[in-house]
């Protein structure tokens, strides 16, 4: 197992529980990977995730491991999941429960509003349901799998899975801020809600139904504790390891090698970082598929995190969102003209309001982000950084946070892609249509018996529910290669 973030951990767990000899080698001194630490001044940062959904599934990689999730993470519901603030002054609380957020809607939107959100809750269940083991929650052994069978296809047409998100939503929402508030998690896939299908909508369902949640220690502590529980069943895991290639035979692989000279030998070969680095920089001699070499990729994003002095503004929660005035002109400066938004949207998350010993007492962190282009867009971040950071932490001063920064941090798409996550974005090929299920790059490769890959790059996609997924159907592959030896 080449990384050691959660798509890798995942798999870890899931294959030391079926019995195999597990080793994980990963380069940092800490599990993670993009989920990271940054611990400084008594302050302790994620630099990664902010925002966790789906604990079912984050339970069910610690089962997969004969662990029990309690016994290695405490999870803590975020209610109001967000505050969304919208450039009129209007505030909405997406609060945690359908009963609840009903009761928000009816109070902010009106009691019309409030009873179409139950059938939006329905319709998103439904999505769901169908979507996940049919669509999300496999492997494609090729592109005629996504109708094989075809009635879960011919199921998700009836649902509305591939009309536009927009109007999907907009057909349940007269009010614009809901609109808003249920179609921006389209971003998390790479797509503006106005182009992307409304099968995405299933990321909606995530937040929405099933809701918000916080670990105690930081979402860091997730994968601390799947690292914890696999090391428990018995794989083993070795940190400051750098692998410099995968060695492989004429029928296939058998280890890696690594800095230093030593030789690991393995049957199957795991690989966690970012897929078209893998090929790169550990199978150099074979090209990546195509659509990663070629397709389209996310956009990216800046973060700014802070140790600060001061108190939150009044009302602020865990998780806050304020929608700039301009809505679709920004999705097409980012995804049509490659810019950075003309009236930009940004997510302020502070989690010491979860958790106060992230900080020292008295103090608060931040973590401030703004969607940006990737690195194939039109902004030169060597020039832009410093006007840029210094233009957001203003944004975000003027909101009424505290900005005296006790430690701070800035990460740029340049950044990103410095830590290998190709054309600077850490949110991996957008989830278009052509892009997803099986034209996704897929989690293994003929040219390559015995490798398999994990993560946000290859099936089922971003977010940390699909990579904890994707280091299960990795698993799956081992599986499928320890049932047929090579010659």
């Amino acid at each position: 197992m080449v990384g050691a973030g959660l798509g890798g951990l995942s798999a870890a767990c899931h294959l030391v529980g079926r019995g195999h000899e597990v080793v994980v080698l990963e380069r940092a001194d800490v599990p993670g990977g993009r989920a990271g630490l940054w611990d400084v001044g008594g302050y302790r940062f994620d630099t990664g995730p902010s925002v966790l959904t789906m604990t079912g599934l984050i339970a069910d990689t610690f089962r997969a491991a004969g662990a029990d999730m309690a016994e290695h993470l405490t999870l803590m519901p975020v209610d109001p999941m967000y505050r969304a603030c919208f450039a009129d002054g209007t505030v909405i609380h997406v609060r945690h429960g359908r009963e609840a957020m009903s009761a928000e809607i009816h109070q902010t939107c009106g009691a019309g509003e409030a009873a179409t959100f139950g059938r939006f809750c329905d319709w998103l269940t439904d999505l769901y349901r169908l979507e996940l083991p049919n669509f999300i929650d496999r492997n494609f052994d090729s592109v005629l799998s996504i109708a094989r069978p075809l009635r879960p296809l011919l199921s998700l047409v009836r649902l509305g899975g591939f009309k536009k998100l927009a109007s999907a939503v907009s057909s349940y929402f007269a009010d614009e801020r809901l609109q808003r508030l249920f179609s921006f998690q389209a971003m998390y896939a790479g797509l503006s809600p106005f182009d992307a299908l409304a099968l995405y909508c299933v990321i909606t369902y995530m937040d929405t139904v099933e809701g918000v949640y916080f670990p105690v220690g930081g979402m860091h502590a997730v994968p601390r504790g799947l690292a914890a529980a696999a090391a428990k069943a018995g794989a083993t895991l070795r940190y400051g390891v750098t692998v410099e290639a995968v060695t492989r035979s004429s029928s296939g692989v058998t280890g890696v090698a690594l800095a230093g000279g030593e030789t690991v030998a393995a049957d199957a070969v795991v690989l966690n970082p970012d897929l078209p680095y893998a090929y790169r920089d550990l199978l150099g001699d074979v090209a990546a598929p195509r659509v990663a070499r070629r397709g389209h990729y996310s956009p990216s994003c800046a973060v700014w995190l802070a140790g600060v002095k001061g108190s939150l503004p009044e009302g602020a929660t865990h998780h806050n969102i304020h929608f700039g005035h301009q809505w679709a002109e920004s999705f097409d400066a980012l995804l049509k003209r490659g810019e950075t938004q003309p009236d930009p949207s940004i997510l302020v998350t502070s989690p010491t309001v979860s958790d106060p010993s992230l900080a020292p007492e008295g103090r608060t962190s931040i973590y401030v982000l703004e969607p940006t282009p990737n690195l194939d867009g039109n902004v030169n971040w060597v020039a832009r950084r410093d006007l840029f950071k210094a233009g957001l932490v203003e944004r975000v001063a003027a909101l009424g946070y505290p900005t005296d920064a006790e430690v701070e941090r800035f990460v740029d798409p340049a950044d990103w892609e410095r830590q290998g996550m190709a054309r600077g974005t850490p949110f991996a090929l957008a989830h278009n249509f052509f892009q997803t299920g099986p034209f996704r790059p897929n989690n293994v490769d003929k040219r390559l018996p015995g490798v398999v890959f994990v993560g946000s790059g290859t099936v089922p996609g971003v977010g940390v529910p699909m990579v904890l997924l994707s280091g299960r159907l990795g698993a799956e592959r081992v599986d499928e290669l320890a049932a047929s030896p090579r010659s």
